[in-house]
């Protein structure tokens, strides 16, 4: 198979050129890192888990309507999903008090919000991608306004349909992050769709019953068992079988 050209590598995932115009071939890595990549390490079979998490969740958020730019799984680590622009600002949405909300606000972790709250972070590794405001995001021409209505608008429909899919299976969805890219028809016309990913590198899910932690904060924060709180989160969402046994080695596939 032809080596395809290699476009980013970030903390989570490396993209290639897709196999036609207009595409991108997403492959999952093992690597983890927290606080700005200020902590490192690698949670062996995470990318496989996480390919096929984001998989499941992207294809029932289309089911409901949410435009994405996935396209389908090609192989254990990789996806091939639309190329689109993306907009450089992240959407953390968020229902339970938990991580820099607390720091900065000085609440209880756990501590229920009034309401879902979203708040919006500049895309920048360099400056520890900062809280900034829709007036900073519009001032600086990152997003039109009315791009940030229906980042807003779609960020709650996904909160909404999440909140009860992972409820249904006994979780919490504490907090979450997205991001958007922009897309462009044939007379130029913009549309904004879900990209990157939602796993739980991107999710803070936690047990209803006990509040076991079942996501990357097992990492941050040295609980340990961190591939099986990914693979139980795979497992009730039906994903993967008691037993079943994924791919752990870094092995490249479509993209090699």
């Amino acid at each position: 198979m032809n080596k395809r050209r290699r476009i980013y590598e970030g903390k989570a995932k490396i993209l290639f050129e897709g196999p036609e115009p207009g595409t991108i071939v997403q492959y999952f890595k093992d690597d983890a890192t927290a606080f700005n990549a200020k902590k490192k390490g690698v949670i062996s079979g995470k990318g496989a888990l996480n390919n096929r998490i984001s998989e499941y969740v992207m294809l029932r958020l289309a089911d409901m309507g949410i435009p994405t730019h996935f396209v389908r799984r090609l192989n254990m680590r990789e996806q091939l999903v639309r190329e689109v622009e993306i907009i450089p600002v992240e959407v953390v949405v968020r229902n339970v008090a938990a991580g820099t909300i607390c720091k900065r606000l000085g609440l209880e972790e756990g501590t229920a919000l009034p309401r879902s709250i979203i708040e919006y972070y500049y895309k920048s590794d360099e400056l520890g991608d900062p809280l900034v405001s829709e007036e900073h995001i519009t001032a600086f021409n990152w997003a039109a306004p009315q791009d940030l209505d229906e980042m807003m608008s779609l960020s709650l429909r996904i909160n909404d349909f999440m909140s009860g899919l992972f409820l249904g299976i006994g979780l919490r969805l504490v907090d979450f992050k997205l991001e958007f890219g922009r897309i462009y028809n044939e007379h130029g016309d913009v549309r904004i769709i879900l990209a990157d990913e939602i796993s739980p590198d991107s999710c803070r899910l936690w047990d209803i019953t006990s509040g076991e932690k079942l996501d990357k904060d097992r990492f941050r924060q040295d609980l340990g068992n961190v591939e099986n709180a990914y693979r139980e989160v795979a497992r009730r969402l039906g994903i993967l079988e008691d037993g079943e046994v994924i791919e752990l080695t870094e092995k490249k596939g479509f993209a090699s």
